[in-house]
């Protein structure tokens, strides 16, 4: 269909457009209008990426002067894929209505999902495919084949840079298959391909990180049109994904192995002394001249990017303390061993960076400014040495980056040195975090940079607390309803068991026999009358084992097993993968199954439980973090200080915004239909109900913020045979519109006749 929105004639791929939909819509033309950035929550389920897609496409369309490109971002290839599917969508419409649009949209992923290398694209492990995609790329390889035809090299790199830069790829959508398609059918490398395309494309998919880590993001990103359209979608733990890309863990093996690298590098160096001296004369003379000029052939190594310097700092003469190769080598030395003493500690430390800065002069004499310039140092002297497959060398790498971020940034940061992990309190296993407390610094150049950033997704409430710890000021921040022909979601909250003892997962209680008892006797209860599928989400791995074993001694696991299969999600990958699969299998062959998951597990943030896999999701206890870690505490405290956010608000919006995550599972689309249970006392209470979004507090009545498990599974009951009931496209539509009280009416009237 085509409508107008505030003027804007936009092509919509399908014959109807929900209220909400048209509604999101305007405000995001009201956003782009006004160049300015946006903050939108939809419901899960009803259409959000394509009225994105058809909104901004229109206006690419209508004004490419004003808006030059879409950069759309997304957290995972199965929802990347999401995207480029509704994209060709909506491509091909607008051929259908004779207005073909002259634009390209590709993907840009990883090597290992790019890769066409017979051998290449074989391994499993990212680090090792890029590791041995530079080692047949890098200029210097390349540079020896010309002599040497036994030193191999990637055809499809060659055909690439001979051919591919000249031919530009036809108009059109290309996915990932598309890519490597592409790339067999012209013998063209396709992950140089997209990273070469993505300059003068319309529209570019791809993860946050080619964003927000700012390692990548200054190889990747850094020639991206600034008249551009940045869209975040499922974004509600984007705070999350800034202050991981800024961080650095290290711990014992990895300077050990980092130790074994400077050997390696110390032993190569002396080597390329007797054979090659110009070489390292020749990167001398470079680094008197500046960091800029020392990077050549940068554009292909993003494994050796830097994580954090300016232009004005890359533009500075490199110290002359780490200029020469051997004087680099015996300074990276004096480092380690320096961060070997720090990780010799029985109790835990905790410093600011100025602390450690301080203290790394006082104890080995190393200066703040050669420190800043150690990863872009050791980008340009493994070049040098033309070490080809460099993923042995990550672990450098990381202490590189450490140094670099530790003497950049002074504010929003803090050093916590731990002997012990949190999860293995007993076994001595130190660990220096260099954590990063204020997720604004990751994302200020993005908003910064682009005209319009637009962040969204169907768990964003409370939405005030995002402008606070991102650092900036939206626009437009609206939360959208669904408009819905029948109820067909019923959450409720079930704050006691058959027996009236409360249950909660809160510490003093969730050891509790009887809490146990009834958190599974409230499962047993939903899967015997729920069809199909039922997804139980517990707030951590330990609690999911905890409460696992006792059921199994009440008799719990057999109740369940007698009414459907049961499958467990485990912090194995490929465990869950296996048992995810399986899960599956069973609601489609109509055996119904329970699929028991953690919440900010693989499963709560990127699988879909749509229609017969998901009738019923149970988020058992609120998910709070981990509270007694240090890290948090610190972020706790720095989020206070600097934004007057207060402890308690923070963990709160945090839980409350991965339960709503794993709730809305249940919920894909209008024609499906689900139940959530919030099976936790603390749930009725106002400030935490009130952190629920829009669309889910709407549906929620007092009635429904009590329960028992009886009363819950009554209503339950009686709700799936409404549910169950034929549904054709005019209630969709909304032409028969029914409500819950309309339902609960007529069963009232039922059973009154039957009597």
């Amino acid at each position: 269909m085509k409508l107008y929105v505030d003027g804007l004639a936009v092509y919509f791929p399908y014959d109807y457009i929900y209220p909400e939909q048209y509604a999101y819509m305007m405000e995001l033309k009201k956003a782009i209008d006004a160049k300015g950035h946006c903050l939108l929550e939809m419901p899960s389920g009803t259409g959000k990426t394509v009225s994105l897609l058809s909104l901004i496409v229109a206006y690419l369309h209508y004004n490419p002067l004003e808006v030059t490109k879409l950069i759309y971002c997304s957290r995972t290839v199965p929802e990347i894929e999401k995207v480029v599917e509704e994209l060709r969508k909506l491509f091909k419409y607008y051929e259908k209505n004779e207005t073909p649009l002259n634009m390209l949209g590709l993907v840009l992923s990883s090597r290992k999902n790019l890769c066409i290398h017979p051998q290449v694209s074989k391994e499993r492990d990212g680090k090792i495919v890029d590791g041995r995609c530079h080692s047949l790329t890098a200029s210097y390889v390349r540079e020896r084949h010309e002599h040497d035809d036994s030193i191999p090299i990637c055809s499809f790199y060659e055909y690439f840079d001979r051919f591919g830069r000249e031919a530009p790829i036809a108009p059109g959508v290309y996915s990932i298959d598309d890519l490597k398609q592409y790339g067999r059918e012209m013998n063209y490398c396709p992950y140089f391909l997209a990273r070469y395309t993505i300059q003068h494309a319309n529209i570019v998919i791809y993860s946050y990180h080619y964003l927000l880590d700012p390692k990548i993001a200054d190889v990747v990103s850094k020639e991206l049109s600034k008249s551009a359209i940045v869209v975040f979608d499922e974004a509600h733990n984007i705070d999350n994904v800034c202050v991981d890309s800024m961080s650095v863990k290290i711990n014992r093996k990895i300077l050990d192995k980092a130790g074994n690298n400077v050997q390696i590098l110390e032993k190569t160096v002396s080597d390329m002394k007797e054979v090659d001296a110009q070489k390292l004369r020749e990167e001398y003379n470079r680094l008197v001249e500046g960091l800029r000029d020392a990077s050549v052939a940068r554009e292909t190594d993003v494994i050796l990017a830097n994580p954090v310097l300016p232009d004005q700092v890359l533009k500075e003469v490199v110290p002359g303390n780490i200029r020469t190769a051997e004087h680099f080598i015996s300074f990276l030395k004096r480092f380690l061993e320096y961060l070997k003493t720090r990780l010799r500690v029985q109790h835990v430390i905790q410093e600011s960076p100025a602390g450690f800065l301080k203290d790394v002069a006082q104890r080995v004499c190393i200066e703040r400014k050669p420190l800043r310039f150690c990863a872009e140092r050791l980008a340009s002297l493994l070049r040098t040495l033309q070490i080809a497959d460099q993923t042995d060398f990550s672990p450098l790498i990381l202490i590189t980056h450490l140094a670099t971020l530790v003497s950049t940034y002074t504010r929003g940061f803090t050093i916590i040195v731990e002997p012990f992990e949190d999860k293995a309190p007993t076994v001595i296993n130190p660990i220096l975090h260099f954590s990063c407390l204020d997720s604004s610094i990751a994302i200020k150049p993005v908003f910064d940079r682009f005209q319009t950033v637009v962040i969204t997704s169907g768990t964003l409430s409370p939405l005030d607390m995002y402008p606070k710890i991102l650092d900036f000021n939206p626009v437009i921040m609206n939360s959208f309803t669904m408009t819905l022909a029948r109820p067909c979601l019923l959450p409720m909250i079930v704050a006691k068991g058959s027996d009236q003892v409360a249950i909660s997962s809160k510490f003093e209680t969730r050891e509790d026999v009887s809490v146990v008892r009834n958190y599974g006797q409230l499962l047993v209860e939903i899967s015997s009358i729920v069809p199909d599928g039922v997804v139980c989400f517990f707030t951590s791995y330990l609690y999911l084992e905890s409460v696992v074993a006792s059921w199994y001694d009440q008799g719990v696991i057999d109740s369940l097993q007698r009414r459907k299969l049961l499958f467990i999600e485990t912090q194995d990958a490929a465990e869950t993968s296996l048992a995810l699969l399986n899960y599956i299998k069973a609601c489609e062959n109509g055996r119904g199954a329970v699929l028991l998951s953690v919440a900010r597990g693989k499963v709560s943030e990127g699988v879909d439980f749509d229609h017969h896999l998901g009738r019923a999701v149970l988020m058992l206890g609120i998910p709070y973090v981990y509270t007694q870690s240090r890290i948090l505490r610190a972020r706790l405290d720095y989020l206070r200080d600097q934004f007057q956010i207060r402890e308690n608000d923070f963990l709160t919006f945090d839980a409350m915004r991965h339960a709503a995550q794993c709730v809305g599972r249940a919920l894909r689309g209008k024609t499906d239909y689900g139940i959530m249970i919030f099976a936790d006392k603390r749930f009725s209470r106002s400030d935490k109900r009130s952190k629920l979004p829009k669309w889910i507090q709407e549906h929620l009545k007092d009635a429904f913020c009590n329960l028992s498990t009886e009363e819950a599974v009554q209503i339950a009951k009686r709700w799936l045979r409404q549910m169950a009931q034929p549904f054709s496209r005019e209630d969709q539509l909304g032409i028969s519109l029914l409500t819950l009280e309309q339902l609960e009416q007529d069963d009232i009237e039922e059973r009154a006749r039957q009597a």
